[in-house]
């Protein structure tokens, strides 16, 4: 899991809002015998003994048994759903904007608590290079100084005068009242102990920010600062803080131990709404926290909390059905049940719930294949034709795709035909683009202009080139398809071949088993980019835009270790300038 913000934590606000929608009427009192006699000689005076409410339990069925509730320890999406009950905070993120949540405010550079300084720099002190590689500075390393974002800036450090470089201090600060489920107050020093355990090499995670981090320290009890390394601006920095743990509960333990460790991975204290009971191999079962810091708000509205372990969405679904579960949590996969949910949507008997997931379904072109990196020389076998070298025809074989059909049919119309990497839903989506539909009339146009001939008049056959650049004379329009063996990828394949054989496009589809088609390069297809087309998902889990993606430092090589997401090889100075700054 991250070091910055722990993925249980970002889910708590769709808990909270489901527990605010599921109030019920408030009861009523309800008269019982009024005892013999009275006072004064009156009629007796009723007395009124007030039923109190029944607990309100809340049934979940969970897909998978939780591999650990510690939040540092790599949680599984199981785990994840029942720590968004356990925990709460710092913030979330909701349709790409990040929300305080036992924080104040989100630090900003325009309100001060945040701050981008200057301090001087020389021999032997840690940087971040222009390259984003953390170096001790010396004679010919490449930085940026002062104000630099761009590469036209960057310069050479000669090793004796000292350097001017900017670095970053954000401030984050804590609602007043937060309190662990003991009852103990929830301060500052347990972010900084946090931030401790994160940093451990026996925690698992990504250690980028706490890599690039030069202090993490409490200012007061409801403080907590953040100071970055030189050379180290941070586009998101007001996700720098790590998410509160129990020091006082947990400091007695190594940070493996807590790996291991019932009270940390069975047990866990948390700030959130409900705390663990009991957990069997079939349930897990949670209480409200009465220490919960928004228990003044009558948070939360359910007295227990019961994940009923479900692994099989059939049985998930019968339980819905029969009142046993209230709710499926996204961890039961019923992806295959998609039609059945449809229309039980449609007829009343149950609410289904659709958003986007941060998953994409790309179809590569291999714009530059690795027999292209010593450079293209079409009378050399090994050299594949050039087909994609010219954009024109990256544009016909888009115009030839019938996408909208893989929406409608494989994912039963539920999402848009997305017309970039990130979805229109972003602030930062583009508008204006141009959008590339299923047009093969003006496909097949295109490909006769490039002289892409359809020689036979007959558009299942392959074209040949006449005269096509960098393609030698009577090359087939030929090209290979290559993905995995899972259904899905084969239903839309299926789609997509029949559409680009309209248009006079020869397919050779191959399936490769998963691990043999995501193997590391030069041997695998994709990352020793080795394909014409290849069909394959990519997740983006960064609040930014992916560019980096697609920039030339990207593109898997011999001299990278065939690492990188830039499988198409797609090179563009301007691009990579542009993302860059």
């Amino acid at each position: 899991m991250p070091a910055k913000i722990s993925k249980p934590f970002a889910l708590i606000l769709i808990f909270a809002f489901l527990f605010s929608a599921c109030q019920t009427s408030s009861q009523t009192d309800t008269p019982v015998s009024p005892p013999v006699g009275g006072t004064g000689g009156g009629s007796p005076t009723p007395v009124f003994t007030p039923i109190p409410p029944a607990a309100r339990t809340l049934n979940i069925c969970l897909g998978d048994t939780p591999n650990t509730l510690y939040p540092l320890g790599g949680p599984n999406g199981a785990a994840r759903s029942v720590l968004s009950a356990i925990y709460d905070g710092p913030f979330d993120l909701l349709n790409y904007q990040y929300q305080p949540v036992t924080l104040t405010k989100m630090p900003s550079l325009a309100d001060g608590d945040a701050q981008v300084n200057t301090v001087s720099v020389g021999r032997g002190d840690e940087v971040q290079n222009a390259a984003g590689d953390l170096v001790l500075l010396d004679a010919g390393a490449r930085v940026r100084p002062a104000g630099c974002r761009a590469d036209n800036c960057v310069v050479t450090f000669d090793g004796n005068n000292p350097i001017s470089m900017d670095y970053m201090f954000v401030q984050f600060k804590f609602k007043p009242g937060l309190r662990w489920s003991d009852g103990t107050p929830l301060t500052a020093e347990d972010s900084v102990y946090a931030f401790e355990v994160a940093s451990d090499d026996a925690t698992p995670g990504t250690k980028y920010i706490i890599e690039r981090t030069r202090t993490y320290e409490a200012a007061d009890d409801v403080t907590v600062q953040w100071w970055g390394k030189p050379g180290f601006v941070d586009p998101t920095y007001y996700t720098n803080f790590w998410a509160p743990l129990p020091k006082h509960i947990w400091a007695q333990f190594s940070a493996k131990d807590l790996l291991t460790s019932d009270i940390s991975a069975r047990t866990p204290m948390g700030n959130g709404a409900y705390v663990i009971k009991t957990w069997t191999d079939t349930e897990i079962r949670l209480t409200k926290n009465t220490n919960y810091f928004r228990a003044v708000e009558g948070l939360p509205h359910f007295d227990e909390l019961v994940f009923h372990i479900t692994p099989d969405a059939d049985t998930a679904l019968s339980a819905l059905i029969e009142g046993r579960c209230d709710l499926i949590d996204s961890s039961v996969h019923l992806d295959a049940h998609t039609s059945l949910l449809l229309e039980m949507r449609r007829t009343g008997q149950l609410r289904a719930l659709f958003g986007e997931t941060p998953t994409m379904e790309w179809l590569a072109l291999g714009v530059n294949p690795a027999s292209y990196d010593d450079a293209y020389d079409p009378n050399v076998q090994r050299d594949r034709p050039d087909f994609f070298g010219d954009p024109r025809l990256r544009v016909a074989i888009a115009q030839c795709l019938d996408r909208q059909k893989v929406v409608d049919t494989v994912l039963y119309g539920l999402v848009p035909v997305p017309d970039t990497y990130i979805s229109a839903s972003h602030p930062s989506h583009a508008t204006g683009l141009p959008i590339y539909t299923f047009n093969p009339v003006a496909g097949m146009s295109a490909l006769n202009n490039l002289g892409w001939s359809d020689h036979d008049n007959n558009p299942s056959t392959p074209r040949v080139a006449r005269g096509v650049d960098r393609v030698p004379p009577n090359t087939k329009l030929i090209i290979n398809y290559i993905t995995t063996s899972a259904t899905q990828r084969r239903q839309v394949s299926e789609i997509l071949v029949q559409s680009l054989t309209q248009c006079g496009i020869g397919l050779s589809t191959t399936y490769s088993p998963q691990l043999d088609f995501y193997a590391e390069g030069p041997s695998g297809p994709l990352f020793g980019r080795k394909f014409d087309l290849a069909e394959f998902a990519m997740s983006t889990f960064s609040f930014l835009p992916p560019c980096e993606r697609f920039t030339s430092a990207e593109i898997p090589t011999a001299l990278n270790q065939w690492i990188g997401t830039n499988v198409s090889g797609y090179k563009n100075p301007i691009f990579d300038s542009a993302c860059l700054a």
